[in-house]
C-alpha cells in the first residue's frame, strides 16, 4: 500500500530544519548567525544569488537536484570573477506548504554535491513560507586585497581572454524545452549541451593558474551568467575603455556546432547567457600563457581599446562591424 509523499506543511519549519541541518557541518548551525574564521591579511567577499521557479528554473527543464547545483555554481562563479576562493554559504528557502519534504531534500543534495567539489560548506539560512519557490544563496570568500578581481582594472592593450565554450547552456534549454530539435543530434553532443545548462562548472579552478601567471598585477574580469557580449561590455563600461572582439576568435563547442547554424550559435554565444566561464582582460603575453594552459575551450577574443564602443569585427570582411550592447540579452524588467 502506498503512502502519501509528506509535504512541508506536514512536518513544518522546525521539522524540515532538523532534517537539513543533516547538510551542515556539525555544530555550525544552530545560533543566530555563523561564525567564520578568516585569516589574517585576506579579504572578504560576499555575494547574492537568487533562484526563482518560473523565471531561472521549472520542473519543464529542471529536476530538484539539478536546481540545488545551478543555485550553488551560480554562486561560487560570482566569487571566481572576484578572484576569490569560497568559505561557506548560507541558504534562504521560500516554500510553498504543499512542496513535498523529498523535492528540498533533493534540491540540497544538489546543493551539497556541487559544493563538496570546492570544500565549501553550507553554514545556516532560513526558511518562509512563499507563493512560489524561491532559493537565494549569499556565498562568502577569501582574497588578498591585490588578487581582487575588477571590473574596472581594464586598461587599453589589454587582451580579453574567454575561459571556456558559450552558448551551450542556452543549447541545453532548447533541447530540454523542445526535444525534438535534436532529433538528428548524436547522443554524446545532446548529453553536453544538456549537461552545461543543469550542471554549470565555476571557474574556480583557474584561478591558481591565472595568479602564477600574472603574480600580483591588476586582472579585470567577470562572469558570464550574462552572456558573452554583456561581460564585455559591463567591464568596458566600468573601466571607461572600449573593445573589439574578433568573430573568428570566438570557440565554438563542436556540440553546438553540430545543433544550429552558425549565425544562431554566434547570438546564443553572446546573448545565450548561464555559461559561468570567465571573462578577463590582461596583458598579451599573460592571456596567451593562461590560454595555453587551458587548452582549446578558451581562448583570446579580442582586445581593449581606448574607444569607447564594443564591437564585434570580422577580419574577413564578409561581415560588417556590429555594435554589442546590454539590451540584446535577457532582462528581467
Amino acid at each position: 500500500m502506498s503512502h502519501p509523499t509528506k509535504t512541508v506543511k506536514d512536518i513544518g519549519e522546525q521539522g524540515l530544519l532538523q532534517r537539513l541541518q543533516n547538510f551542515c557541518p556539525p555544530g555550525m548551525v544552530g545560533d543566530d548567525a555563523a561564525v567564520l574564521e578568516i585569516e589574517s591579511g585576506y579579504s572578504m567577499v560576499v555575494t547574492t544569488d537568487m533562484l526563482v521557479d518560473g523565471v531561472h528554473f521549472s520542473d519543464r527543464t529542471t529536476s530538484p537536484e539539478d536546481v540545488g547545483w545551478r543555485a550553488a555554481a551560480a554562486n561560487l562563479s560570482d566569487l571566481a570573477a572576484m578572484g576569490a576562493s569560497p568559505i561557506g554559504i548560507t541558504l534562504a528557502l521560500g516554500l510553498p506548504g504543499e512542496v513535498a519534504i523529498s523535492w528540498v531534500e533533493a534540491l540540497y543534495h544538489g546543493l551539497y554535491d556541487c559544493l563538496q567539489r570546492y570544500q565549501t560548506p553550507i553554514v545556516g539560512g532560513d526558511i518562509c513560507c512563499s507563493s512560489v519557490i524561491t532559493v537565494s544563496i549569499t556565498a562568502f570568500g577569501r582574497v588578498l586585497p591585490q588578487r581582487v578581481i575588477r571590473r574596472f582594472n581594464a586598461k587599453a592593450g589589454d587582451a580579453i581572454v574567454a575561459t571556456g565554450f558559450h552558448g551551450c547552456s542556452r543549447a541545453g534549454l532548447e533541447l530540454l524545452l523542445h526535444p525534438e530539435s535534436g532529433q538528428n543530434l548524436a547522443e554524446t553532443a545532446k548529453n553536453t549541451l544538456i549537461q552545461a545548462h543543469q550542471r554549470p562548472q565555476p571557474r574556480l579552478d583557474i584561478l591558481d593558474h591565472l595568479w602564477a601567471i600574472v603574480g600580483d598585477r591588476s586582472v579585470a574580469g567577470m562572469d558570464s551568467s550574462d552572456g558573452l557580449a554583456d561581460a564585455v561590455v559591463q567591464i568596458c563600461r566600468c573601466s571607461g575603455v572600449g573593445a573589439r572582439i574578433e568573430r573568428q576568435a570566438i570557440p565554438i563547442s563542436p556540440a553546438l556546432q553540430q545543433f544550429v547554424s552558425p549565425e544562431q550559435a554566434l547570438e546564443w554565444i553572446l546573448y545565450g547567457g548561464e555559461d559561468f566561464e570567465l571573462v578577463l582582460c590582461l596583458s598579451p603575453q599573460s592571456a596567451q600563457d593562461l590560454v595555453n594552459h587551458l587548452g582549446s575551450a578558451a581562448a583570446i577574443i579580442g582586445m581593449i581599446t581606448s574607444e569607447p564602443t564594443v564591437e564585434l569585427i570580422d577580419r574577413s570582411g564578409n561581415y560588417a562591424p556590429r555594435q554589442l550592447t546590454l539590451s540584446e540579452g535577457f532582462q528581467h524588467f
